[in-house]
């Protein structure tokens, strides 16, 4: 793994060195009270930038709405202490309001055991952040398992067994979608409307990584999904305009539908809106049905050569 961020420009390497910063702060102030002893003694292990700046395929054009996020691993030393609200929640929000840091950033928190078990398997996801991803911090004497080659055979029945319960789950949520659609257009009903449609679009990027990559992240977050299913395939773009402030406006109106929706009265979502939100999920789950079929198909023939 590389240890350098020298091919970015220097901004991005200071985003970086503050982030890593940050992250390093909260997490010791996360466990200096505790009692427990693995608690007390958590360690973060390693630091990985993955994904676009790792690549050197970033976009950064805010103005138009395109910006690549920067995606970190961090392999952490206890399963609980991968818990995002007690250990990274206030880390995310000093890094969000921070003004020295110009662009999103996303975090995933797993145990070493994890993530050594997966590159075991062989599981595409994992297996992409060794070969491509940059290690921003490291403790000592804690190597990443070597990673092992999936059978072919393998990787088909798990591709094709991911694409068939997400598939499904994905057609239930736009059923209940349709059902909702068929009573008073109050804005209850509205709200519940937008909760199902979030549920369906997560699911249709849980459809698609779990099936071309074996990895979903823990978060309900769609922004996120959509940032680290897009950073895979530049086809899934085309779902969501992006252009102008009202279409920016309607995603951000369904990323906040999985909690406000339910739970928020000041939450208010239009018809119009969940027309044009509808329509960018339809364009998503034929997306979605298109790719994934086609690496199911690649890894059938290369199961059968």
């Amino acid at each position: 793994m590389k240890s350098e961020i020298d091919h970015l420009p220097a901004k991005q390497q200071s985003e970086l060195g503050r982030i890593t910063q940050l992250l390093m702060e909260e997490f010791a102030r996360s466990i200096e009270r505790a009692t427990m002893e693995w608690k007390r003694n958590g360690k973060i292990l390693k630091i990985i930038l993955f994904g676009s700046y790792a690549r050197s395929d970033w976009v950064d054009e805010p103005e138009n709405g395109y910006q690549s996020d920067f995606d970190l691993l961090i392999i952490v030393s206890h399963e609980d202490l991968t818990d995002i609200a007690d250990h990274w929640y206030i880390a995310e929000d000093r890094i969000l309001r921070d003004p020295a840091i110009g662009r999103t950033v996303n975090v995933i928190v797993h145990t070493m055991q994890d993530v050594n078990q997966a590159l075991r398997r062989g599981e595409y996801f994992w297996v992409d952040i060794i070969r491509d991803g940059i290690s921003l911090y490291e403790l000592p004497n804690h190597p990443l398992a070597a990673p092992q080659p999936m059978t072919a055979t393998d990787a088909y029945e798990m591709a094709k067994d991911y694409f068939q319960r997400q598939s499904a789950s994905v057609a239930n949520w736009l059923k209940l979608i349709a059902l909702a659609n068929q009573e008073e257009a109050d804005q209850d009903w509205r709200n519940k409307i937008a909760f199902n449609l979030h549920q369906a679009v997560e699911t249709m990027y849980a459809c698609y990584l779990l099936t071309t990559t074996f990895y979903f992240p823990r978060s309900h977050n769609i922004k996120f999904l959509r940032s680290l299913a897009e950073d895979k395939e530049q086809r899934l773009v085309a779902a969501w305009p992006r252009d102008s402030k009202i279409d920016r406006r309607r995603f951000e109106l369904l990323k906040r539908a999985y909690v406000e929706a339910r739970y928020s009265p000041s939450y208010e979502i239009g018809a119009d809106d969940l027309a044009a939100l509808a329509d960018a999920a339809n364009r998503l789950r034929n997306i979605v049905e298109e790719l994934c079929s086609e690496r199911i198909e690649e890894l059938r023939r290369a199961a059968v050569e």
